[in-house]
């Protein structure tokens, strides 16, 4: 069995001036403003459709990330309904191959939950946590000798199950899965990836993001 830690990655993302300017030009259409696009205009015009709310503009363009994660931040994730989806398969993947290191794969506990390991409590909820990973990647590993299908011996495997799913979503989606997921009262290990993402765009994307107002 292998613990590691969540991870995202950003597949694909336009460079940010032609985003901003093609979302500018894009906006502009609406109220006929065509004549007032300058070389550094963009980044003021859509501050300005942010503050009013005119967020519709911004859904012409798509940010695609991979999430490294447990299947349980998966639920929280694919809540987000104008979305697309693609997701690695328990029914198809076979972990006892030697493409998967004929082991199962778990996202760190610890991690999410900033469990501190000096101290008593949690350092013992993590061995329990641990055993009961062990035990379900010998159940499965059992399923499967016994001639079970990976669709069948799937079963046994644990929410913490490591998975990778790959969403696409539009701008204005992304500051939504922001506003609800990068919250402190969002789910510990989802608010884990969602904020690394967050941190990305900052960087990234400034505009479109800058204004979100988050606890």
């Amino acid at each position: 069995m292998q613990v590691i830690k969540p991870s995202i990655e950003i597949i694909d993302m336009e460079d940010y001036e032609k985003i901003v300017k093609k979302i500018e030009r894009i906006g502009r259409v609406c109220y006929k403003s065509e004549g007032k696009i300058t070389e550094d205009s963009a980044e003021k015009f859509i501050k300005g459709l942010l503050t009013r709310q005119h967020e519709s503009v911004i859904e012409h363009e798509n940010v695609t990330v991979r999430f490294v994660c447990d299947r349980g931040v998966t639920h929280e994730i694919v809540r987000h309904r104008i979305a697309s989806y693609s997701q690695e398969s328990t029914r198809y993947c076979n972990y006892s191959g030697d493409k998967f290191d004929n082991q199962i794969t778990v996202i760190d506990l610890a991690s999410g939950f900033q469990y501190d390991l000096s101290k008593e409590n949690d350092k013992a909820k993590y061995e329990v946590w641990t055993k009961a990973m062990e035990n379900a990647e010998q159940s499965y590993f059992r399923m499967l000798e016994l001639g079970a299908t990976p669709q069948e011996a799937r079963s046994v495997l644990p929410n913490s199950l490591k998975t990778e799913i790959v969403v696409t979503m539009n701008l204005r989606s992304w500051r939504n899965f922001f506003r609800l997921r990068v919250d402190s009262h969002a789910h510990p290990q989802m608010r884990e990836v969602a904020t690394r993402l967050y941190e990305e765009f900052k960087k990234r994307l400034p505009v479109f993001v800058a204004d979100l107002d988050i606890h």
